[in-house]
């Protein structure tokens, strides 16, 4: 296994008296693709707003790159190189496809002018966007929108991603291109940990699997090995 890029330590946390996590505890290995799956209500999504600074914890702590950063603000991780993508919409729907693309730059104290070509090579990736980069964000669709926050967050230029069902409102079409995306940035070494619907596909372009239960790390594995499992795929994977 390669080195670690982000280790989280016996986190407890939850929202009033509801505790979600109950002690998780596990390590992402630097340059992999890692998938986080489990029953709703096992505590995913939780997992990456305690990882981000946005949940107080109880208990436990964050390690990234070699530091810790529990209870950082969102600004701090940002330029530490830790990027966000959260499940739902998050889009300034005023303004420009194009705006919402730089502001997001701008978000962690970085300028414009460099990421010019950037901009541009992403807006390549996805032709929908340069076609719609002068339209107000509110006229994109769903699945555009999707596509809109990920290379926003991706022209951060972040070391790891965490990313929060990427292929919700996506076309089949748009969904192989959000993963081939995702192989391309493990291939520049940054580091993708995700939470996705399609748990089976998404273990099959991932390196490690990580199974969640009743905010427990029940199983830490190659992503080989959790397809593998009898019990994990009759309860997570859809059967067998």
């Amino acid at each position: 296994m390669s080195e670690t890029i982000l280790a989280v330590e016996g986190l407890v946390g939850g929202y009033g008296k509801m505790t979600i996590l109950n002690g998780t505890s596990f390590t992402v290995p630097a340059g992999s693709i890692t998938t986080l799956i489990g029953p709703n209500g096992a505590g995913k999504s939780t997992v990456f707003k305690a990882i981000f600074g946005l949940l107080k914890l109880r208990e436990g702590r964050v390690i990234f790159a070699g530091r810790e950063v529990t209870g950082l603000g969102q600004r701090d991780l940002l330029a530490a190189g830790m990027c966000y993508v959260p499940q739902g919409r998050n889009i300034f729907p005023e303004l420009s496809v194009r705006h919402n693309i730089e502001l997001g730059a701008v978000s962690a104290g970085r300028g414009i002018g460099d990421l010019t070509r950037r901009i541009e090579a992403a807006l390549d990736r996805f032709p929908v966007l340069r076609k719609k980069a002068r339209q107000q964000a509110s006229t994109l669709s769903g699945g555009e929108q999707k596509q809109l926050e990920i290379v926003r967050g991706l022209l951060l230029d972040p070391k790891l991603v965490l990313i929060d069902e990427p292929s919700i409102g996506l076309s089949p079409l748009l969904v192989q291109q959000t993963f081939a995306m995702l192989r391309e940035l493990r291939a520049r070494g940054v580091t993708v940990l995700m939470i996705e619907q399609n748990a089976r596909s998404a273990l099959q372009i991932s390196d490690y699997g990580i199974v969640l239960e009743l905010g427990r790390t029940r199983m830490v594995a190659t992503a080989a090995r959790v397809l593998a499992d009898p019990r994990v795929g009759q309860l997570f994977l859809g059967g067998a």
